[in-house]
C-alpha cells in the first residue's frame, strides 16, 4: 500500500527540504518508486536539493489543471524511480483547489510506493494543503528553543488531523550544541512529544551539495547522507539503529 508522507516543521531553516530529498533518494535507491512533491508554493527549491534543477519543469498545478499527465513527472537522471513535481511559482496556496489536489494524490498512490510532500514552513493554507491527505508525518526540528516550541505546536495540529504515525527527526545535531543548551535528545523528544525516527548530524556536505546542484546522497556516504539512509530503512520497517555520530 502506498504511503503519503508529509515532511514538515514548525519554523523555517530546520532542513526539511534536505531531509525530503535525502529520504526520497534513499527510498528510490532501495527499489521503491517515489514521487516527491514540493508544496512550498512560490518558493520552490526541492529540485535543487534533489539535484534536478535542469530537468524539473512540471509543477503539481500543471498536472492538476491537466496541462501535463502525472506520468510526465521528471525522473531523476541518476536515481531511477525518483520523480519530482515542483511547486507552482505564480499562484498562492489559498487559490489551489484542495479537492483537485486530493485527486492528484489518489492518482499518485496508484503509481508510486511513496509520495513525499515537502510542506512549507509554518502553518497556513500551504501547510493545510500538504497535510490534508497525508497518511503519516515527520516533523523536523533542530534543538533550539524556537524550533522546539514551534515543533510542539505543529505536532498538535497533525494529531488533530488524525495523522498516524507522526515521528520526529532531530537535525543538525552536535554534542557541543546540545551541551551548550543543557539539553539532550531525550529532552527534545519530551518537549515535542513524538517518537524519534532519526538523528541527522551537522554536515558541511549539505550546503556543498546544494551549491553544486547535486543530490546529497550522490556526493557523500557519511554524515547526513548516511543518516537519511538509516531513516529510509526505518520507514520501510527494517530493524535499523539510530545513527551513531562521532565528534
Amino acid at each position: 500500500m502506498s504511503e503519503v508522507l508529509v515532511i514538515t516543521s514548525g519554523k523555517g531553516g530546520t532542513g526539511k527540504t534536505t531531509l525530503t530529498a535525502g529520504i526520497g533518494s534513499c527510498l528510490a535507491a532501495m527499489g521503491q518508486k517515489v514521487l516527491c512533491i514540493d508544496c512550498d508554493i512560490g518558493l520552490s527549491n526541492l529540485d535543487i536539493a534533489l539535484g534536478m534543477p535542469d530537468c524539473a519543469t512540471i509543477s503539481f498545478l500543471d498536472v492538476m489543471m491537466e496541462n501535463n499527465y502525472l506520468s510526465d513527472a521528471p525522473e531523476h537522471p541518476k536515481i531511477p524511480g525518483l520523480h519530482l513535481l515542483t511547486a507552482p511559482t505564480k499562484t498562492r496556496a489559498g487559490l489551489v483547489d484542495d479537492a483537485i489536489f486530493g485527486r492528484l494524490i489518489e492518482e499518485a498512490m496508484e503509481d508510486f510506493d511513496w509520495i513525499l510532500l515537502d510542506a512549507p514552513a509554518g502553518i497556513g493554507s500551504g501547510f493545510d494543503l500538504a497535510t490534508h491527505y497525508a497518511t503519516r508525518a515527520i516533523i523536523v526540528s533542530t534543538s533550539d528553543t524556537a524550533a522546539l516550541r514551534d515543533g510542539q505546536h505543529t505536532a498538535q495540529l497533525l494529531i488533530e488531523q488524525n495523522i498516524d504515525p507522526i515521528e520526529l527527526v532531530v537535525n543538525r545535531v552536535t554534542h557541543r550544541l546540545l551541551g551548550s543548551l543543557h539539553i539532550n535528545v531525550d529532552d527534545v523528544m519530551d518537549t515535542i512529544g513524538l517518537p524519534l525516527l532519526g538523528l541527522i548530524p551537522e554536515d558541511q556536505a549539505v550546503p556543498v551539495s546544494a551549491g553544486d546542484g547535486t543530490a546529497l546522497v550522490l556526493t557523500s556516504r557519511r554524515g547526513a547522507a548516511m543518516a537519511c539512509l538509516h531513516i529510509a530503512r526505518r520507514l520501510l520497517g527494517m530493524e535499523t539503529p539510530l545513527m551513531h555520530m562521532k565528534y
